[in-house]
């Protein structure tokens, strides 16, 4: 039985890495779209095709992604002994570490 909160960490971690793809995605729709509108990111210029070709990609590849992130980290949380309070923000921290670390060193 994994009790340390080391196990789901180094998981979500690697989860993470091939996580940075549908978190580009969202992020590419979100200031593409609604906070464009909101005039809070500026449109890409080139982006004139709408969104909806970008939202048949994306669902498909977030979907996945969130399935395979639930399905490894379900039986996870049952064989750890942190609460759940802290596990599900220690896991979603751990998913986002590649993604930050990409941001900060590029």
């Amino acid at each position: 039985m994994t009790r340390h909160w080391s196990a789901p960490l180094l998981v979500n971690v690697l989860l993470g890495v091939p996580g940075v793809v549908p978190i580009w995605l969202l992020w590419y729709f979100a200031s593409n779209w609604p906070l464009a509108e909101l005039g809070l990111t500026a449109r890409e210029p080139t982006e004139n095709d709408g969104m909806l070709g970008w939202l048949l990609i994306i669902i498909p590849v977030v979907g996945l992604y969130g399935l395979l992130w639930w399905l490894a980290n379900r039986p996870l949380r049952r064989r750890t002994t942190l609460a759940p309070r802290l596990y599900w923000p220690l896991s979603v921290l751990a998913t986002l570490l590649p993604t930050l670390v990409l941001i900060i060193t590029l």
